[in-house]
């Protein structure tokens, strides 16, 4: 039976529950008083039940599927503002145990380039990343117990933090690792990470256990429940997502709301993030082997109804995209993107020779970040470089709760201006130097509290003097 507060993963991403729900889904597809009647309910703006965003996935009326997106837009400027958070992804290793057939990790690939940072190799690493300004990581890492046991990657955490190099700092480290226990994860808690990631790839059950038919990846349960195992462990933030093109997307959109759903049922608080990877070309995979790709439509289709479903959550979409592709979903409702990323283990101190690919998928967009901060500019977007939420503790049912009232704009917004005062101040070429000032000064008069505003202002006169890390 379904029940999203059960902790095992057949119950709350119950397949009978799915395969209903598809099945109503179509069934009422073109019943567009009952169409109607969702959208309606989901301007209350707490959200729409995996049934019921369904039936929107699968609605083809234009008007309708217009009017759904005017209201993802509206409901990403209301609690996310215009800022787009900045980050970029960190690979530690690739060495790994698994046997996934989507990833050019798998055990079986003999002829990529298996590496692992040494400790000395992270600190360049990381130096490059906060000469280009990035505040934010996300670390990357196969699952092999002999090579990148959680003492590793502990340790490259560590060393993350510790380097400051002229005016950088990495603020804040998210963790993108395998499913791991309990303890472990009260150890990355310890450790002072951000948000734990841990894509589902598919919440098709059998399919799932062909997709990884070999190592400790091929457990579904374990590998499903794991984000309870996390917020078990202390951790407050976790970013759900699935890799579109696995499975069925309708398939995959229902289990991956029923995921948010079973989190807020048994946490109080659902997921920090969503990610909404597409299978992409990679060193001996092919994408077209797969055959429920979905198109650039689609794609942007599903990220509205997630923005509407679960209005408060973070939408994540990385370089895996094209700049084309990631300008029409921006407005849709995405909060955070990757820039200048790099797939390989190591790249970013200094290129990695195409003999030695290292690269987990091939990157779509490949501008400089500073070609990346004058985009989102030049859309009228604030780039931000912004810790400060999970540094002051507004974390997990916290943030949300700020998110839900509204006052994150007297905090996020001004904080999104002081961190892009940062970057424009030590990284950003004159002509985004330029079309930051202009910005900065214009979206001052955006902040609604005239006490905060006057607050923000001194403040990046302050960072202009030589002052850093001020946040609200």
């Amino acid at each position: 039976m379904y029940d999203p507060k059960s902790l095992k993963a057949e119950d709350f991403i119950n397949h009978e529950e799915i395969e209903e729900t598809l099945a109503y889904a179509e069934a009422n597809k073109n019943n567009l008083e009952l169409i109607d009647s969702i959208i309606e309910k989901a301007k209350d703006r707490k959200g729409l039940s995996h049934r019921d965003a369904s039936v929107l996935l699968a609605c083809e009326d234009e008007s309708r599927i217009k009017e759904m997106y005017a209201l993802a837009e509206q409901f990403k400027k209301d609690f996310y503002g215009n800022r787009i958070v900045m980050f970029a992804p960190l690979y530690l290793s690739n060495y790994c145990v698994n046997g996934c057939v989507y990833c050019p990790y798998h055990m079986k690939n003999k002829h990529i380039c298996r590496k692992k940072l040494t400790q000395e190799e992270v600190k360049k690493e990381v130096i490059a990343l906060q000469d280009m300004g990035h505040k934010r990581l996300a670390i990357e890492a196969g699952e092999d117990p002999v090579n990148n046991p959680i003492e590793y990657i502990l340790e490259c955490i560590d060393t993350i933090y510790s380097i400051k190099h002229k005016n950088g700092a990495i603020r804040r480290v998210n963790v993108n690792i395998a499913a791991t226990t309990v303890e472990n994860y009260r150890k990355l808690k310890e450790a002072g990470i951000g948000t734990y990631i841990l894509f589902q790839e598919t919440y098709h059950k059998e399919s799932y256990e062909k997709l990884h038919p070999t190592g400790p990846k091929h457990n579904y349960a374990y590998h499903t429940e794991a984000m309870d195992r996390a917020m078990e462990g202390g951790i407050d933030d976790v970013g759900l997502g699935v890799l579109f093109g696995l499975e069925l997307y309708k398939y995959e959109f229902a289990g991956l709301l029923m995921h948010a759903e079973h989190l807020e049922a048994v946490h109080g608080v659902g997921p920090h993030t969503i990610s909404v990877p597409r299978i992409k070309k990679a060193d001996d995979i092919d994408p077209s082997a797969f055959d429920n790709g979905i198109d650039d439509e689609t794609f942007a289709k599903i990220c509205a109804l997630i923005r509407i479903s679960v209005p408060y959550t973070g939408m994540i979409i990385s370089t895996r995209e094209s700049k084309a592709v990631r300008e029409k979903v921006l407005h849709l409702g995405v909060s955070q993107i990757s820039g200048a990323s790099r797939t390989s283990v190591g790249g970013y101190a200094e290129p990695e020779p195409e003999e030695d690919n290292s690269a987990q998928f091939d990157v779509s967009d490949n501008r400089t970040l500073d070609e990346v901060v004058h985009w989102l500019m030049e859309m009228k977007y604030i780039p931000s470089f912004c810790t400060a939420c999970y540094r002051e503790g507004r974390t997990g049912d916290r943030f949300m709760a700020l998110c839900k009232s509204k006052q994150i704009q007297n905090c996020c917004h001004p904080n999104a201006l002081l961190t892009l005062r940062e970057y424009l101040n030590d990284y950003a070429s004159e002509d985004t130097k330029r079309i930051g000032e202009e910005l900065i000064k214009r979206e001052l008069e955006n902040i609604p509290n005239p006490a905060a505003r006057e607050t923000c202002e001194k403040r990046l006169a302050m960072i202009n003097e030589g002052k850093r890390d001020l946040y609200f």
